[in-house]
């Protein structure tokens, strides 16, 4: 049984850096104004360029996300951006649209279906891989059961989302936004109704308010409970949503699914397997916990979630980060970070976050500090602190507080 490909999301430079660091397989990316997440920074050419150098030295293989509507006018400025993709190296393009996918081949691009074409059944596959489609984003709306069957019945690499958002609509297919806010969730730009509360009116005038349940918000997906029944259903690849979200989330979720994966491969045979896996995924969902996340659901891989509805608005993580300085100099041979405190205070046995560009994200308990060159036990906003760390930051970095909400 081959090992399953881990892929991360990764919005921008700081959590692309936070992928490759949690030693992640693949990472999926867009092109500005290209793909369904334009609401997430993306790379420009030149940064996408630099992207791909950075995952490919690090032996991370790269996809480029062109899974939005594909309108007349977009045709030829698609086809200039997979010239690109193609000039550049990236390792495959994520599409749908059949306009896309002949320019990808005619390129000799790496072509995988993006779940935006809902495929669920394995004659459909067949169609896309007669096309040349080397891999299949399945829709999320299959169950364990019958992406076994799908396995089993084709010979394509089969890809599926793991953990992350999911939208009330079946493969995102919604025109709320559309239709409030002249904003197409179908091009990228979705403003989330669905996340909201609302309150309904009767005739009479009578208010009530749906606050108590999102009804239609729906719980983020989360699979690391029953991650072994995924490994052993030869699915290829994991993908992990969350291009929208931070770089302590794309840490935390990439580290925590490494972690099973890993074990389970060796582990898998020990006699105390069971028991051991079972402690390690409960400590794991703990960590899952602390960062973004609307409650945890099954998706549809156990059957269908009728009932996995959000009962609050937002995030129900159980920490949260507050920028509170920035790194004015980091020395090296000391390891020490020079940090300016904005706001708040730091505390010796706080957890802080650096966050950067180049460093991706670093989490670090407070052990030591000195202000002046004498030993403090807290510094102050306005203060010049010096922090010893166990890992380099950068000059340039934010410093977070990482607490408890």
């Amino acid at each position: 049984m081959k090992k399953p490909e881990i892929m991360a999301p990764a919005g921008d430079w700081k959590s692309l850096v936070a992928a490759v660091n949690a030693r992640t397989d693949s990472v999926y990316l867009g092109l500005s104004g290209a793909t369904m997440r334009n609401k997430a920074k993306n790379f420009d050419y030149e940064e996408l360029k630099k992207a791909v150098n950075f995952c490919h030295k690090n032996n991370v293989k790269v996809y480029v996300t062109v899974n939005s509507i594909v309108h007349e006018w977009d045709i030829e400025k698609n086809k200039k951006n997979l010239e690109y993709f193609k000039k550049i190296g990236i390792d495959a393009v994520i599409c749908w649209d059949v306009s896309v996918i002949r320019q990808a081949l005619d390129l000799d691009l790496e072509v995988h279906l993006s779940t935006q074409a809902s495929t669920s059944n394995s004659e459909a596959i067949k169609f896309f891989q007669d096309l040349g489609v080397k891999r299949v984003v399945l829709a999320r709306e299959c169950s364990l059961d019958q992406i076994k069957e799908i396995i089993e019945k084709t010979n394509v690499e089969v890809e599926c989302f793991i953990h992350g958002a999911m939208c009330m609509a079946i493969s995102g297919r919604c025109f709320l936004s559309q239709f409030t806010d002249n904003r197409s969730a179908n091009r990228g730009v979705c403003v989330h109704n669905c996340r909201r509360e609302y309150t309904v009116i009767d005739d009479a005038g009578n208010k009530l308010t749906l606050g108590n349940d999102y009804i239609l918000s729906a719980e983020d997906l989360c699979t690391l409970p029953f991650i072994e029944k995924l490994i052993e259903a030869k699915i290829h690849c994991f993908k992990i949503e969350g291009r929208n979200k931070g770089p302590e989330y794309v840490k935390t979720t990439v580290e925590a699914y490494r972690k099973a994966v890993d074990f389970y491969f060796e582990h898998k045979n020990d006699i105390d397997f069971e028991e051991k896996f079972s402690k390690l995924k409960s400590e794991l969902m703990e960590r899952l916990k602390e960062v973004y996340n609307r409650g945890f659901s099954s998706g549809f891989f156990l059957g269908k979630p009728l009932n996995d509805w959000n009962d609050v608005h937002g995030s129900k993580s159980v920490k949260v980060k507050i920028e509170i300085g920035k790194v004015e100099d980091y020395l090296s041979k000391a390891s020490v970070a020079i940090v300016k405190v904005f706001s708040q205070e730091i505390k010796i046995g706080d957890d802080l976050l650096f966050i950067g560009n180049t460093t991706g994200i670093i989490e670090e308990k407070v052990e030591s500090m000195e202000v002046n060159h004498k030993k403090v036990d807290k510094a102050e906003k306005g203060q010049l602190v010096a922090i010893k760390l166990n890992n380099k930051v950068r000059e340039g970095d934010s410093v977070n507080l990482w607490v408890k909400r």
